[in-house]
C-alpha cells in the first residue's frame, strides 16, 4: 500500500474521531441543560470581552437564573408571541416564514431574520454574533439537538433566562427588576410585552422609556396574546 493511500486513511480516520468526539461533547452539552442552569452563555461572554476591548470596565453582566414557576405566565407567553407563535408545534424551525423570508428577499425586500425561538436559544448559549454559512449550519446543528433532547418548557426557560434585554441585562429576572422593580412572578400582561418589544434590539429599545416603537410593538404583542388564547398555549 503507498504511502498516499496510508495518509488518506489516517486523515479519515482521524476526521471521524474528531467528528465523534464533536458529537459525544455537544450532545453531553445539550442534555445536561435539562438539569443544569446555564452558568453564562456565548453572548454573554462576547459582550464581556467586547466592552473589556473597548475599554468599557463598568460593564457588567446583570443575569440571574429562575425556575419557570418563579416567573409570571405573561412573560414566557409574551416572548412567544413576539417571537415565535408555532413554538409550541414546531421542531426547531418554522419552515413557512423561512420560505416567507426567502421570497420577500427575492422580491427586493431586505433580507429579515426566520429564526425560532429554538434557533435563537442555540445562538444565545453557544455562538457569536454574524450571518456567515458556517455559523448558521453550526446553530441548525445545536437546534437539532435542543429540539431532540429538552422538552418545549425546558426550552422557553432557557431562553427567557439568557435573552438579552437590555445593555449587560440578561433573563427576564434582571430585566423585571431593573425596568420595573419587581420580581418577574409579578410582571402583569403589559410590562411581559414591553419586555418582549425589546427584543430586536435590546441596546436601543427600552421598556422602562418605551419609544413609540416599542409602544406600538407591545400593544401588538399584546393582541397576539389574547388572541392566542393566553398562558394555556404554551406547553406545561
Amino acid at each position: 500500500m503507498s504511502k498516499s493511500v496510508k495518509s488518506r486513511r489516517r486523515f479519515w480516520r482521524y476526521l471521524l474521531r474528531a467528528l465523534l468526539a464533536w458529537f459525544v461533547l455537544t450532545e453531553l452539552m445539550v442534555l445536561s441543560l435539562r438539569w443544569i442552569a446555564p452558568v453564562t452563555s456565548a453572548v454573554m461572554i462576547e459582550r464581556w470581552i467586547g466592552a473589556r476591548l473597548h475599554g468599557d470596565r463598568r460593564y457588567h453582566i446583570d443575569y440571574h437564573w429562575v425556575p419557570w414557576r418563579e416567573v409570571s405566565p405573561w412573560a414566557p407567553l409574551a416572548m412567544v408571541a413576539g417571537e415565535d407563535q408555532t413554538f409550541p408545534s414546531n421542531w426547531g424551525f418554522d419552515f413557512g416564514e423561512i420560505k416567507d423570508a426567502i421570497v420577500a428577499a427575492d422580491h427586493g425586500a431586505r433580507l429579515r431574520g426566520a429564526s425560532t425561538i429554538t434557533q435563537q436559544t442555540a445562538k444565545n448559549l453557544f455562538l457569536w454574533d454574524g450571518r456567515s454559512y458556517v455559523r448558521k449550519a453550526i446553530e441548525a446543528y445545536f437546534t437539532v439537538l435542543l429540539t431532540l433532547n429538552l422538552p418545549k418548557q425546558r426550552i422557553l426557560t432557557i431562553y427567557m433566562n439568557i435573552a438579552e434585554l437590555g445593555n449587560g441585562v440578561f433573563g427576564v429576572d434582571a430585566a423585571s427588576r431593573v425596568n420595573f422593580g419587581k420580581p418577574p412572578a409579578r410582571l402583569t400582561p403589559r410590562e411581559a410585552a414591553l419586555l418582549a418589544a425589546t427584543l430586536p434590539n435590546p441596546h436601543i429599545f427600552h421598556a422602562n422609556r418605551p419609544s413609540p416603537y416599542v409602544l406600538r410593538r407591545a400593544a401588538w404583542i399584546e393582541q397576539q396574546m389574547r388572541q392566542l388564547g393566553g398562558a394555556t398555549y404554551l406547553p406545561r
